[in-house]
């Protein structure tokens, strides 16, 4: 007995033991599992202001993440979008106005919290417009449907309130005239019927002059064709119906009714990818009647289709496609619309000009369902793979404590025992837990962790645990992986990016043309070629228009030259071997957009103290200052940096730059300062950058000594020609946006 307690005793002892050793490898395993988490998400992730924003708008939604765009054409099959008309706007610090113009955080800031704009349908009167739009209410959860005015032909918008309000989700707001009355026809299938309403007092005030129709149809569109009014909607409620493929035709004498059927009805009742259910407004142009359709074959709304109605009669129809004649973008994610956009409404302007409205979104249908799935499922596989090298190294001797399973409980009674005798369950239960639990001595039998091989397993493991927990971050709080632009005062705008180089960095330059072409608000890229044969555009992959500027004479002076074909009042000097994330440019040119008249940028110096010497980051860091922003990474003003660079006063400035080959950056700082008694820098501190020259073996400055004594020679006769920067120091952390720490 004596010696049965001592075993026993020893036993309970080992087991606590064992208990504290499982506890303590899942403990450590959590703690460095979550610093690489951590780690990764500082890296990778930048916190997004958007100031004045409600707290309540926004919100992440299974839907999307819609906003709407304007385009313009000489006709409503050449649209063009609103930054290839170059509308520029000071108002929004703009030059030029891009797309989107209207989303979420129109509505919310100006009191109507939204997760999403879209449906977008035109009203005109005269020179004001007027846009219908569903907005997701961000409370309520349901769709409503919002108006907007522009009294500049659609270049700004003011959100002026919420039209319609029912107890059901309201969307696509067909709104027309007849007989001397403005009606909307939104789409409430949520309801059951086809409502119509006329406006009391336009445009926030509707009554429900009539239930036209008892049928859900889904986005229902009307024309007044050939004497008659033809509505197109899609009834998803009958049997067999193929959801986003079904197509009706119902006609009358009037919008009020009654209603006949079309005779060939279902028109369609086919595949979601062919265009049967509407997106937008039917058009007439050049006497033919032209239909949008929806191809929600990969995604819901991904993209438009265009048709031409040859035939539409009480008893036929037929349409052909045409083709829509709207340029894509490539950005992807970094696009408004890069992912899908679902509807389009075209108007004729008093001008004769046509003007359009389309809805677009950035990710796919679902998407925050399906990266809170592929987050879930990363989540699993770690804890799986923590268990796997939890018995590897031993730490863990079983995966279901015995005291989980059946047979190895405490007293039970002879009723239970003889239930767990009978039980086929049980038995299966018992067989199951004795196999899990085998299983941590059978894997560490045949993966030996003290050999090679062993221990090649088991980094093999944590590499991939590390990717996983990565992935588990990225997908449950990254967001949609979109690198947006950030707005001022509503309007979104565009720069263009410019890089000097030669043929040595050609490999720099593909990369870098890849990368930055598929940031958000870059409109075109410049490369001014110094020397060698040019390459070929078709050697670059990339998004926006790229041109090669070849220059006679090998001089750094060719950064600054005035080039008419540049459009835009941005430039981004930014050198080839220079990557960041497209996040981090556009938050610079949303600073840049603040204050258009300083050089912004990312890499800050200061100069100070006598003799003036050159000096990195570091010093200006130490110091808490800055005066000097480097030109190979800076947003400026393309007409007042160019125009002081290539002015009289900075020629003695721009020959020393072609003596030494060197300080064309410096030279434009002094030309600021000397050109203005106020602050001429701004500093925008990046997540990271990476020298790609490095790792190419093509840097310019390979004798870092000997490049910065040439640049302090350039500091004290730029300082005795257009005075000192001394005094213009400014503070680190000056700025409410918190980039600049």
């Amino acid at each position: 007995m004596g010696s049965s307690q001592i075993s026993a005793g020893a036993s309970a002892s080992g087991g606590r033991g064992h208990k504290w050793s499982a506890f303590a490898f899942f403990v450590a395993s959590f703690l460095l599992l979550g610093a690489i988490a951590t780690l990764y998400a500082w890296l990778i992730f930048t916190p997004r202001v958007r100031a004045g924003m409600s707290p309540i708008g926004c919100q992440e939604d299974n839907e999307g993440s819609w906003s709407i765009g304007v385009f313009y054409g000489d006709s409503p099959l050449s649209l063009k979008p609103i930054e290839a008309v170059n509308i520029w706007s000071d108002e929004g610090a703009a030059w030029p106005v891009a797309n989107p113009v209207l989303t979420c955080a129109s509505a919310s800031d100006a009191g109507f919290p939204s997760n999403f704009v879209a449906d977008p349908f035109l009203y005109i009167q005269g020179d004001v417009l007027y846009l219908f739009f569903e907005t997701k209410n961000s409370i309520t959860m349901q769709g409503d449907i919002g108006v907007a005015r522009s009294l500049d032909k659609g270049v700004t918008w003011q959100h002026i309130g919420t039209a319609l309000d029912e107890d059901w989700h309201l969307s696509y707001p067909y709104v027309f005239d007849y007989n001397g009355q403005i009606y909307m026809l939104p789409e409430g299938s949520a309801k059951g019927e086809l409502r119509l309403y006329r406006a009391l007092n336009f445009p926030l005030q509707w009554t429900l002059e009539k239930v036209i129709m008892k049928k859900p149809l889904v986005d229902p569109s009307l024309i007044n064709h050939n004497g008659k009014y033809w509505i197109f909607g899609s009834d998803h409620s009958s049997l067999g119906t193929m959801t986003n493929g079904q197509l009706e035709i119902w006609y009358s004498s009037s919008p009020l009714g009654p209603w006949k059927p079309h005779k060939k009805n279902p028109i369609y009742n086919t595949d979601k990818s062919m265009g049967a259910r509407n997106g937008g407004r039917p058009f007439i142009y050049n006497g033919n009647l032209y239909r949008t359709g929806q191809d929600d074959g990969q995604t819901y709304g991904q993209r438009i289709r265009l048709f031409k109605i040859e035939l539409l009669t009480d008893d036929d129809f037929r349409e052909l496609e045409v083709s829509l004649g709207l340029e894509v973008s490539n950005k992807g994610r970094n696009a408004w619309n890069g992912a899908r956009y679902h509807h389009l409404d075209v108007q004729r302007l008093s001008s004769g000009k046509w003007i359009g409205v389309m809805d677009g979104d950035r990710v796919p249908s679902a998407d925050s369902g399906h990266r809170f799935v592929l987050g879930f499922g990363s989540a699993v596989a770690v804890a799986m793979l923590v268990m796997i090298m939890g018995m590897l190294v031993g730490a863990v001797k079983c995966i279901i404590p015995l005291s989980w399973c059946p047979h190895n409980t405490g007293k039970r009674s002879d009723v239970l025992l003889a239930w767990e005798s009978s039980s086929l369950f049980s038995s299966k239960l018992r067989q199951y837990c004795s196999r899990l639990n085998n299983a941590s001595s059978v894997l560490h039998g045949r993966i030996k962790p003290n050999t090679w091989a062993g221990k090649l397993v088991i980094i093999l493991i944590f590499v991939v645990m590390s990717a996983l927990m990565c992935s588990w971050v990225r997908f449950m709080y990254g967001g949609n992986g979109a690198q947006e632009a950030y707005p001022k005062n509503g309007h979104y705008s565009q720069f263009t990016m410019l890089t000097m180089t030669y043929d040595a960095r050609l490999w720099n330059l593909k990369m870098y043309v890849k990368h930055y072409s598929r940031c958000s608000s870059v409109r075109e890229i410049v490369v001014v070629w110094n020397k060698g044969t040019p390459p070929t555009l078709s050697d670059f992959d990339s998004a926006v228009p790229l041109w090669i500027r070849v220059e006679e004479k090998n001089s750094l002076n060719n950064r600054f030259n005035m080039d008419p074909r540049i459009e835009t009042r941005a430039v981004l000097e930014l050198d080839d071997d220079i990557m960041m994330t497209c996040d981090d440019i556009e938050r610079g040119f949303r600073v840049w957009r603040d204050h258009p008249d300083r050089i912004v940028g990312f890499y800050p110096r200061l100069v100070n103290g006598l003799p003036l010497k050159y000096r990195g980051e570091k010093h200006a860091r130490k110091h808490n200052g800055y005066n000097m922003i480097l030109t190979g990474a800076a947003f400026v003003d393309q007409d007042l940096a160019f125009g002081r660079y290539w002015s009289e006063t900075a020629r003695v400035g721009r020959a020393m730059v072609d003596k030494y080959f060197n300080c064309e950056d410096v030279l434009l700082n002094y030309l600021y300062a000397n050109a203005s008694l106020s602050q001429t820098v701004e500093y925008v501190r990046p997540k990271w950058a990476i020298d790609t020259s490095k790792l190419s073996g093509v840097a310019i400055s390979r004798n870092t000594d000997e490049h910065y004594h040439l640049r302090s020679n350039c500091l004290t006769k730029f300082a005795e020609i257009y005075g000192s920067l001394a005094e213009r120091k400014v503070e680190f952390n000056g700025r409410k946006d918190g980039w600049d720490l």
